[in-house]
């Protein structure tokens, strides 16, 4: 076998062998990227050069910004808001509050663009809600956690932002503008599937909201929701950049979490900042080390020999785009949503690309996939936290989300065989 070969087998047997022995996933990619080089013979600084190119990027800075926009909002109360603008809106239909779980998940994974910050914030709202009136808590607990995905497609998601870098630049607002038809039919699958199940169950109709308060509920909704619109229509318009729209929205979240509200103590700021240098500390480490693992396949040309793979598995378009699907589903299941970006991208993009696949569609179909991912064991991290929420078994919260699954499913299939489902607004805004 030529070097390449055996550096191959080395960087993939090193790296599925680390994993199984429990090592954190960045500093996986790192080792196995060093005992790859190592025997290659290339010089080891070139990974630490290829781990500091990762991160200096200016267009990384606006994950800071969303992350802690999202922090602060969850902190500040608005959960709360953004669920009694939802009631507002669809609590009235049968099985109303489980279609309010999924619009206020909607609206708050707009803020947040995370589903765990999303099922953390509107789930601890509406779980104890649903069972209060009469819902039973495994399917609570279901609604919510496939509700909260849909945070991780709408704008202004970080893991856009993570997908244009891994993808060597692409567009930032065309991906923004590329999640907002299929957030909108992932909200209409999970309606859907909601209504069917709450007229076999039998479950009633959400308490109507006084008239006197209808005023005051539009109000602060529209305020709790005004981060997001903040954050797109600077990016859309061409004012701000994605990071200067994430500083703007993140001091507004501020003014009216800590000066308007006022529900959380000033002193509650210190650990919002604490939660936040975490989150992006993991997430910027995770992108530098795959940086430097991208670097390696790339050295190796991995992605060439997985195009050429596939190719040779079938030339039709289809059965690519399927494969490729139920690769990355299984893959969802034990990787988490982040690494999974970052690791992938680099090695399928090249694929479809080569079938005429843009980039932008790519990259909403690999972080629905992902974002399924988060729903499913072993790593499902969002149906862990959903658990823990509604105080259900594992077991009964899978159960529980199977039906809301297979919403999801067809959504993911719906997107990846028809284009322009994805790609309409944003060929409208190139336009």
């Amino acid at each position: 076998m030529d070097i390449n070969t055996v550096g191959t087998i080395i960087l993939l047997v090193s790296f599925v062998g680390l994993i199984l022995l429990r090592f954190p996933i960045a500093l996986t990619l790192v080792v196995s990227s060093l005992i790859t080089v190592i025997y290659l013979k290339v010089p080891m600084p070139v990974i630490g050069q290829q781990m500091v190119q990762g991160i200096n990027s200016f267009s990384l800075l606006a994950i800071p910004f969303f992350i802690l926009t999202g922090q602060i909002m969850s902190e500040g109360g608005l959960a709360l808001r953004i669920v009694r603008f939802a009631s507002l809106m669809v609590g009235r239909i049968r099985g109303g509050l489980a279609m309010v779980n999924s619009v206020a998940a909607l609206f708050f994974g707009n803020i947040s663009g995370s589903a765990v910050a999303d099922v953390s914030s509107v789930g601890s709202v509406m779980v104890p809600m649903m069972k209060k009136n009469g819902y039973q808590a495994d399917y609570a607990v279901g609604v919510t956690i496939a509700s909260a995905i849909q945070g991780v497609v709408v704008p202004p998601s970080h893991n856009l932002v993570l997908y244009s870098l891994a993808a060597g630049g692409v567009s930032i607002a065309s991906l923004f503008m590329a999640g907002i038809v299929p957030g909108v039919m992932m909200l209409t699958a999970l309606m859907i599937t909601s209504y069917v199940i709450a007229r076999k169950r039998g479950y009633g109709k959400a308490e109507p909201v006084p008239k006197s308060e209808i005023s005051g509920i539009l109000i602060h909704g529209f305020l709790s929701l005004s981060p997001a619109v903040i954050i797109l229509g600077g990016i859309l318009s061409g004012w701000f950049t994605a990071t200067e729209s994430g500083a703007l929205a993140c001091l507004y979240a501020f003014i009216l979490a800590f000066f308007v509200y006022r529900e959380a103590p000033i002193s509650s700021i210190w650990n919002i900042l604490k939660r936040t240098m975490r989150t992006v500390s993991m997430v910027f480490f995770l992108i530098a080390a795959s940086a430097s693992f991208g670097w390696t396949l790339a050295y190796l040309q991995i992605p060439g020999m997985i195009t050429d793979l596939f190719l040779q598995i079938s030339d039709n378009p289809i059965i690519i785009l399927l494969i490729i699907n139920i690769l990355l589903l299984l893959l969802g299941a034990p990787m988490d949503m982040a690494p999974m970006i970052l690791i992938m991208t680099p090695i399928l993009l090249p694929v479809v690309t080569n079938l005429g696949m843009d980039p932008v569609h790519f990259g909403i179909i690999l972080i629905l996939n992902a974002g399924i991912g988060l729903l499913t064991p072993p790593v499902g991290t969002v149906l862990f936290v959903g658990s823990a929420i509604g105080k259900v078994s594992i077991q009964e919260a899978t159960k529980a989300m199977l039906p809301f699954f297979y919403a999801l499913i067809v959504v993911l299939l719906v997107i990846t065989y028809i284009p322009d489902v994805v790609m309409w607004l944003p060929n409208m805004l190139a336009d």
